[in-house]
């Protein structure tokens, strides 16, 4: 038994000089965290006695100054199905913004992903599929290169161009005021972070909650400060805004390509390059509190209502030991390998700094998992010696002049700070509870740190270069919006089903398409259809009910309470109010992001009706047009009243008049010149502008003189006028032009 007791004493005073050394090394790395700790408090305390006693926060309501300016959000898909959908209606229904587009990269060998999006697509005209070169999956780098290959292409297609570029996931919870933020900055800084709080699940999935004590802190205090010394901020690739200037610059710099394919972490590798290049980045932490809102949720104990009410991106964080694993190697990879290669010591000291923190990870890792297994030792041997029957004593590894007591004793105070700072950031956005099992949770997330860095020092040595690291994609869960996503169901099956139409009869239209109508309006043109038939089937398409509507009975109320440039951007006529539900008649369906947008601009809950084809264009004229004709109903009436027709021969009249009505906007988009979702772009364009429409597209430069031109012409011959409709029954020259002088 001597023989053990010479070993394990041996062990003991191995353990010793690991621990020493491993001291000191700690007491490095705690003096250099809490150097950011004490710039933080101080200089939060300092803003607190000079800027915020001079100045109160800054509303949210300032952020609907600015004009709506074009934002494109970048989603790298693969493997996304069923989660693209559910990000897309939760963005619609939710961001108090209309101007923007989202842009999803699928991968030719992902056909379920991209049936999903076409899915989602055919509902939201502002989403857009595109297809990468490669099969995937290649790199998230790679990913974003190809939309932004689209995205020029779009802007080609409606001569605008985005002001935002903004990155996020596929699993991403928007803020309802992130666009407004990003608008609200992007003409004046070039790339804009804004915070992530993980969601939380069950106390006990330690493994996704260690993910909200580490954001907490990282976007609660470290990234604030660094951008306050540095003024470079790392992009989380999630709710990062760059503006146009950047993108350009980096375009320039690639030849064409703006992120580094061969990067893991190109969002960590942009912030550099746009530091290096004078552009002003900044991290945002913008509270949106509304007083007189009712708080649906109680406020935790100790939980801030500014902090906790920040603009920031919401996700679930991968839940499973492996994968959180693979998701963190990836990142040591990119920032620590990669970015060591990538990015050297700069002349900037605090840079170099910075640059310092990210890369010390690959050894504090180290050295806070080897703490823990040391003091795990310590603690079992004190079990031992304490509670065994004449249990072996052995000198305390710590055993040691003073110096080395006070080395222990300072580590000590640091380990106690990092836990009491880990605790109050978590408090402060997720409550007291979360805070203390923050504790808890310190040893699991150093056993992931862990053998996230075992794995990534293993992947790096077996390729050689770190640079040809492949992605690996890690998934998430989205969480649950509406039920299923629906996919819009074809008009001509749903007609077939009402025996309104045969088989025969839909293929035969389809390969006679009416130039310049949309398929509803092309079968009715041809007399397959009635406008009765066709308002159903579109009802059904969208999920809502129809109606005949008489424009010429409308309160003029509800006709005065809204806008003109409303009334014409969404193409509807109010018909009524259902206590606080204002309802709308459109002609087709209005997707989610309109309707949302059109409850924000009514300021109340906005519902919508199919009405008859013609019915809602005609009304468009006669109350809301800026340029306003003759009233046709009103030639209608007085040929009546003279008793130049019968009351039966008017009705007619208008039973053929209204349904042959159409929007110039439809035959425009119909030929192709341009798509519904450009349209949709530019309508919004539009409501700033006195000219037509028609004008303005041409003083845009998106369609030309000529194009206009013929299409108005087509329209001109599609439609019918009433007063042709007279003079074929039977009113002469004379009669019609004193018509027209009468209510010119």
């Amino acid at each position: 038994m001597n023989w053990f007791v010479d070993i394990f004493s041996t062990y003991l005073y191995g353990l010793k000089v690991i621990a020493i050394a491993l001291a000191f090394m700690m007491l490095i790395s705690g003096l250099d965290d809490l150097f950011i700790d004490i710039v933080y408090w101080c200089r939060r305390v300092k803003r607190a006695l000079t800027v915020y006693r001079k100045h109160s926060p800054m509303s949210y309501q300032e952020l609907y100054k600015p004009d709506e300016k074009p934002l494109a959000i970048m989603v790298p898909a693969w493997n996304e199905t069923g989660v693209i959908g559910n990000m897309a209606e939760l963005a619609a229904l939710t961001l108090d913004y209309e101007n923007y587009h989202i842009f999803v990269g699928t991968y030719p060998n992902d056909p379920d992903t991209q049936r999903d999006v076409d899915e989602v697509c055919a509902r939201f005209p502002n989403v857009h599929k595109v297809v990468c070169a490669r099969p995937g999956p290649t790199s998230k780098a790679d990913c974003l290169n190809n939309i932004l290959d689209a995205i020029t292409q779009f802007e080609r297609s409606v001569n605008f161009k985005f002001a935002g570029f903004i990155l996020h996931d596929s699993e991403d919870v928007i803020s309802p005021m992130e666009l407004r933020l990003f608008n609200y900055l992007v003409d004046r800084k070039d790339l804009i972070q804004i915070p992530v709080y993980p969601f939380e699940r069950e106390w006990n999935h330690f493994t996704s909650m260690s993910y909200i004590d580490e954001f907490a802190e990282l976007h609660g205090k470290d990234v604030p400060v660094r951008e306050a010394i540095a003024g470079q901020v790392p992009s989380a690739g999630v709710g990062t805004c760059f503006s146009r200037r950047a993108i350009m610059a980096l375009l320039t710099d690639g030849d064409g390509i703006a992120f580094d394919v061969q990067s893991l972490t190109e969002d960590y590798d942009i912030g550099f390059r746009l530091k290096e290049k004078g552009m002003t980045e900044i991290f945002v932490r913008f509270p949106v509190v509304n007083p007189d809102a009712d708080n649906k949720e109680p406020r935790r104990f100790l939980q801030s209502v500014r902090s906790s009410n920040v603009i920031c991106v919401r996700e679930y964080f991968p839940d499973t030991f492996s994968t959180a694993v693979r998701q963190k190697s990836r990142w040591i990879i990119g920032i620590v390998f990669q970015g060591f290669k990538t990015h050297k010591w700069s002349d900037s000291t605090t840079l170099n700094y910075f640059l310092w923190r990210d890369r010390k990870g690959a050894i504090s890792n180290f050295l806070s998992f080897t703490a823990m297994i040391i003091m795990i030792q310590l603690v079992l041997l004190l079990i031992y010696q304490r509670l065994w029957p004449d249990a072996w004593q052995f000198l305390s590894i710590f055993t040691g002049g003073p110096w080395l007591v006070t080395l222990l004793w300072i580590n000590f105070g640091l380990m106690v700070n990092r836990i009491l700072q880990r605790v109050i950031f978590v408090t402060i956005y997720y409550g007291l509870g979360q805070g203390l099992l923050s504790i808890l949770r310190l040893f699991w997330g150093n056993l992931i740190n862990f053998m996230a860095n075992w794995r990534a020092l293993k992947q790096v040595i077996q390729h050689g270069d770190p640079r040809r690291v492949a992605w690996d994609k890690t998934t998430h869960d989205f969480p649950s919006v509406t039920g299923e996503n629906r996919a819009l169901r074809p008009l001509g099956q749903i007609l077939i089903e009402h025996q309104a139409l045969t088989e025969a009869q839909l293929e035969e239209a389809l390969m006679n398409r009416t130039p310049g109508l949309r398929l509803g309006g092309s079968l009715l043109n041809q007399g397959l259809i009635t406008s009765e038939q066709l308002a159903q089937a579109l009802a059904e398409q969208s999920g809502v009910t129809a109606e005949s509507v008489d424009a010429w009975t409308l309160s003029e109320s509800l006709i005065a309470g809204m806008p003109d440039s409303v009334a014409l951007r969404y193409a509807v006529l109010p018909l009524r109010r259902e206590n606080d539900t204002l309802v709308v008649a459109s002609e087709n369906g209005i997707d989610p992001v309109s309707l949302a947008a059109l409850e924000r601009k009514m300021g109340c809950p906005v519902r919508y009706v199919i009405a008859q084809r013609g019915q809602v264009v005609t009304g468009l004229r006669y109350w809301y047009a800026r340029h306003r004709g003759l009233d046709d109903r009103a030639l209608l009436e007085t040929a009546v009243s003279r008793g130049w027709l019968d009351r039966q021969q008017a009705d007619g009249i208008w039973r053929h008049f209204v349904p042959r009505q159409l929007l110039f906007a439809e035959v425009l988009t119909t030929l192709g010149h341009i798509s519904n979702s450009a349209m949709s772009a530019l309508l919004l364009r539009h409501e700033r502008s006195e000219l037509p429409l028609g004008e303005f597209l041409v003083s845009e430069g998106v369609v030309t003189q000529d194009v206009l031109d013929r299409v108005l012409v087509l329209q001109q011959t599609l439609q019918v006028s009433i007063q042709t409709l007279l003079h074929k029954a039977g009113l002469t020259d004379a009669q019609l032009a004193e018509l027209e002088q009468e209510h010119a």
